[in-house]
């Protein structure tokens, strides 16, 4: 038998996309943009926001106060701490007539720890690990371990 597994998204969340996989749960406060895509097997926690342009893969995680602005793409199985934060504008003010779209894409397997903070335009490699608190200026190689403000390299993840 093929069952479809059921999305829930908390009855407190405006979810305005149907871009949205099976399995995966929405919890209370969150609010989706129509055009994010979002896989299957993912856990959005309270208080989420994610913007229009922005992909994510499967058996992503998301704790509560993250906001996943356009030009992000998660990978699947990517863990994003709580009130992680990502910019998406180098160069930010209010109705920059300038804005240029920095693009961040964390590749598959990547965890990034609590109040960790990525600048737009860069790249998280394949099973990478951002410590907590940690300020990510620069591209990351996959299968490492980066800590410390600004992010400096730890040693290889052997997980």
């Amino acid at each position: 038998m093929n069952y479809k597994m059921a999305i829930k998204i908390h009855p407190l969340s405006e979810v305005q996309t149907d871009k949205i996989g099976e399995n995966t749960s929405v919890w209370q406060f969150c609010v989706i943009l129509k055009n994010a895509q979002i896989g299957k097997n993912c856990n959005i926690n309270c208080h989420v926001l994610i913007e229009n342009e922005v992909l994510i893969g499967d058996n992503v995680t998301i704790k509560p106060g993250v906001q996943i602005w356009d030009g992000i793409t998660l990978e699947d199985h990517v863990f994003i701490g709580p009130n992680v934060t990502f910019t998406n504008d180098h160069f930010p003010k209010s109705k920059n007539a300038d804005f240029q779209l920095r693009k961040t894409l964390i590749r598959k397997g990547a965890s990034i720890g609590a109040n960790a903070t990525i600048l737009g335009g860069i790249t998280i490699g394949e099973n990478s690990l951002i410590g907590a608190g940690s300020v990510v200026t620069k591209d990351i190689p996959a299968n490492e371990i980066w800590i410390g403000n600004p992010a400096k390299f730890l040693r290889k993840n052997d997980d």
